[in-house]
């Protein structure tokens, strides 16, 4: 008889698979609008604030700087974001959301939405707003 503990048991193994599973509802959402989540995060990190530099934006999403560049460079070719010189440091470039761009978060935030509300919807709205305040109090 086996004394390894079940999978489904192991916190470890419960947070990675349904990271994977809501990634892949929230990815499949947004992908008519040509993006996906880390997309959808990075002009979520853009919206509404002072233009930012490629750097604050990547510590925002908390990846490196090459991750960053990459991802930018995808946003720019599909016309979401645009990259500019900072004014006043020549070495830094400032990064905007597009008009393109702001009009693909509007849509992107309709379709996540619905997609976590689908990951979701097996459990009571009780229980949804625990997880949130319960993951929220875990990473802060």
């Amino acid at each position: 008889m086996s004394t390894a503990p079940d999978p489904h048991d192991v916190l470890g193994y419960l947070l990675k698979h349904a990271h994977l599973r809501f990634t892949a509802l929230t990815d499949t959402a947004l992908r008519p609008l040509g993006i996906d989540s880390k997309d959808f995060g990075a002009l979520r990190v853009l919206a509404g604030r002072e233009p930012a530099s490629q750097l604050q934006v990547a510590q925002r999403l908390g990846i490196d700087r090459t991750t960053m560049v990459a991802l930018l460079d995808e946003l720019e070719r599909k016309g979401v974001v645009a990259r500019r010189p900072d004014p006043g440091d020549r070495r830094r470039n400032i990064v905007e959301l597009t008009e393109q761009g702001e009009r693909t978060l509007d849509a992107a935030r309709t379709a996540y939405r619905e997609a976590e509300e689908d990951f979701l919807a097996a459990v009571p709205p009780q229980a949804a707003a625990q997880l949130r305040a319960t993951l929220r109090e875990l990473v802060e």
